[in-house]
């Protein structure tokens, strides 16, 4: 089958189950969802919804409890307003990642945190050594001409460099 169909159907389907769960299902599990993908097989016999729930652990499984009650009213309606011969059937994902992105950021507000308690810490902190611990080529140049005796550097072949 080709891929932009099953990509068309999968967006056509997202939009159909969203409407569905917006208007038309009134299942008083049902916490506030957000269809967030839809994926179609080539073959055009599965289709899997994504969602995510805004909420606790438990409101997440009333509405997972509540999508599968009403996956029969939603398919239908996904079959009569796509015109389909066959319908897919339909498997609801609670999709994880809103929840991932919401642990990097934490994370990342972690690192920000610490790395202002380092910069605090550091403050009038002074070197151990040098500021400049490396050794550059000019400083080497300068430091070969006084072991050698010489006022300046020298360039190629032993020639004062200019």
């Amino acid at each position: 089958m080709d891929a932009a169909r099953a990509r068309k159907l999968a967006d056509r389907i997202q939009q159909v189950v969203a409407e569905m769960l917006e208007r038309r299902i009134k299942d008083p599990r049902l916490g506030f969802v957000t269809v967030t993908d839809a994926r179609v097989t080539a073959d055009l016999s599965d289709a899997t919804v994504y969602y995510t729930v805004f909420g606790s652990e438990a409101e997440r499984a009333d509405t997972a409890a509540a999508l599968e009650s009403a996956k029969g009213i939603i398919r239908s309606e996904v079959g009569r307003q796509t015109g389909l011969r066959h319908t897919p059937s339909l498997t609801f994902v609670h999709d994880p990642l809103p929840d991932s992105a919401r642990h990097m950021n934490d994370l990342f507000e972690l690192a920000k945190a610490k790395d202002a308690e380092i910069a605090r810490q550091s403050e009038g902190a002074q070197f151990a050594g040098d500021s400049d611990p490396y050794r550059f080529e000019e400083d080497l140049d300068a430091e070969a001409a006084e072991e050698a005796g010489e006022d300046e550097p020298t360039g190629q072949a032993g020639r004062p460099a200019r």
